[in-house]
């Protein structure tokens, strides 16, 4: 099985920073396109940022400019730096990864969120 353990949440007050983390373990051949969501109270899960194994990254308009997202392939690890966080990015924020357990196969999994709370 392969399992998705974010970390690195926490309260920051708004124009604050911080750096969530995510890392992949088990049996794992490669890991295709890794990504972070957040999903906020009331609301659907979006994508906040995605990068793929070549290291092509994708960004919401939302937070284009603001987060910057890194991966590292030989720690199977994905992180996202959040700069000038604003009270509407706060919200549980997942790691996603596509990942080859076998050379022929991938599948999605998730992580079990980490909480983002922007507030003075």
């Amino acid at each position: 099985q392969v399992q998705l353990v974010e970390s690195g949440g926490g309260l920051v007050q708004p124009g604050g920073s911080l750096r969530l983390s995510c890392a992949a373990s088990g049996i794992i051949f490669s890991i295709n396109a890794m990504g972070w969501y957040r999903q906020a109270p009331g609301k659907q899960r979006e994508l906040v940022a995605s990068i793929t194994r070549g290291g092509s990254t994708n960004y919401s308009d939302a937070v284009k400019g603001r987060f910057t997202i890194s991966r590292d392939n030989d720690k199977n690890t994905a992180d996202l730096q959040m700069n000038s966080l604003e009270p509407a990015d706060a919200a549980v924020y997942y790691c996603n990864a596509d990942v080859r357990v076998t050379p022929w196969s991938s599948s999605g999994y998730w992580g079990k969120g980490t909480l983002v709370t922007v507030s003075s």
